[in-house]
């Protein structure tokens, strides 16, 4: 099973159904932006978080979110649901109806 992760604007609900596990956990230390005072909350299924290679596994997961957000901060933070598995970052933005 793949590590996903998934970040998420503090205030905010996800945009979509977080992880395929049946539980999440939020992970303690959120992803700030560095240019103003948005948080993002990381989230991620318990199962691969009680894994004991989880802090090695994540660290590059967790800095490409953080890129992520760095960049949205030129578009004011709109995107507020970010999600990872392996190298790519996807934006997830709700359906126009």
């Amino acid at each position: 099973m793949n590590l996903r992760i998934a970040a998420i604007r503090s205030g905010t609900e996800p945009v979509r159904k977080l992880t395929t596990g049946s539980f999440q956990r939020w992970l303690e230390t959120p992803v700030l932006c560095p240019k103003c005072d948005v948080t993002y909350n990381l989230a991620v299924d318990w199962d691969q978080s009680s894994d004991r290679w989880f802090p090695e596994t994540s660290r590059p997961l967790i800095t490409l979110l953080k890129k992520a957000i760095h960049m949205g901060h030129s578009t004011d933070h709109r995107v507020t649901h970010f999600e990872t598995e392996g190298v790519v970052v996807e934006s997830i933005t709700p359906l126009l109806p």
